[in-house]
């Protein structure tokens, strides 16, 4: 078992481990911490537990220190500049007249490196933007090109059940999501319908999915024969999966009729264990 805290760098990032060596540190304290980026400046967001070593990726790198009043200054005159430094770099691509989107600027803790997030729709030659940069900043300079849900993420926003975004309040690593999965939760297949603001798919439909595989197990498919307890043959119209309700469509004295059973209720071919699974798999190996 290894001794670990949780540390995040950004707002809903990726929690990454510290040793917290033999500090008391709580949840919601801020740290200061060693990185592949240099010393940052980090908040608390596990106390200290321990896990199995195999979660754990070595060598574990330890806290530096609790951060002091000092270093609390010093991180939001960071944020301060931060503002100043998006201005510039704006400036800059104008005047190079890149086809590049700035979505945001970030300075490392020790000020050793001043980051710039992009998008565009092809790869950009901003090796001339890089140098007109340094000669401002007089310190390293990285631009990173990013995606639409990274984007989305960075900026937030509202979603269309009238929420703050999901990515950018709690989700701090996306999840893959496929059609596979609208359609398993019979939602309309409408891009303008299961889009989120990024333009993909919305990462909730990740939310219920093993509920809707779980229960999709259970029902049969649109268009099977099945049998009713009255004894008749008939075909499956459509499901209602969460009330786990199928409506069958019946012949009844050379007339159709459609009637309504719980699944239970009905006798047919059940759907072999795993199906769903692998043909999700298939999906997201498409998809890839």
């Amino acid at each position: 078992m290894t001794k670990i805290i949780g540390v995040r760098f950004r707002n809903v990032g990726k929690i990454y481990y510290f040793d917290p060596v033999s500090f008391d540190i709580k949840t919601e304290d801020h740290v200061i911490v060693e990185t592949a980026r240099g010393v940052e400046y980090g908040l608390v967001v596990l106390a200290s537990k321990e896990v199995q070593d195999s979660e754990v990726v070595q060598p574990l790198k330890e806290v530096l220190r609790i951060a002091t009043p000092k270093d609390d200054a010093k991180e939001e005159n960071n944020r301060k500049k931060e503002k100043e430094a998006f201005k510039i770099c704006q400036k800059k691509i104008s005047a190079r007249h890149l086809e590049m989107n700035l979505i945001d600027a970030e300075y490392t803790f020790d000020n050793n490196k001043v980051l710039f997030y992009f998008t565009a729709d092809g790869r950009i030659d901003f090796r001339e933007l890089v140098k007109d940069l340094a000669a401002v900043f007089k310190t390293r300079i990285e631009l990173r090109q990013i995606g639409v849900r990274d984007e989305t993420k960075i900026l937030g926003g509202i979603g269309i059940c009238g929420r703050p975004l999901c990515c950018h309040t709690y989700l701090s690593e996306f999840a893959p999501v496929s059609i596979k999965m609208a359609k398993e939760q019979n939602l309309s297949l409408n891009p303008t319908k299961i889009s989120g603001v990024c333009g993909r798919l919305m990462c909730c439909l990740k939310n219920e999915q093993e509920t809707y595989e779980e229960l999709n197990k259970k029902m049969p498919s649109r268009g099977e024969r099945v049998t009713t307890p009255e004894g008749m043959k008939g075909e499956v119209n459509s499901v209602n999966v969460l009330r786990q309700l199928v409506k069958v469509l019946v012949e009844t004295e050379n007339e159709k009729e459609i009637r309504e059973y719980h699944v239970e209720e009905l006798k047919f071919k059940p759907k072999k264990k795993g199906k769903t699974k692998n043909k999700e798999h298939k999906e997201a190996a498409k998809k890839s």
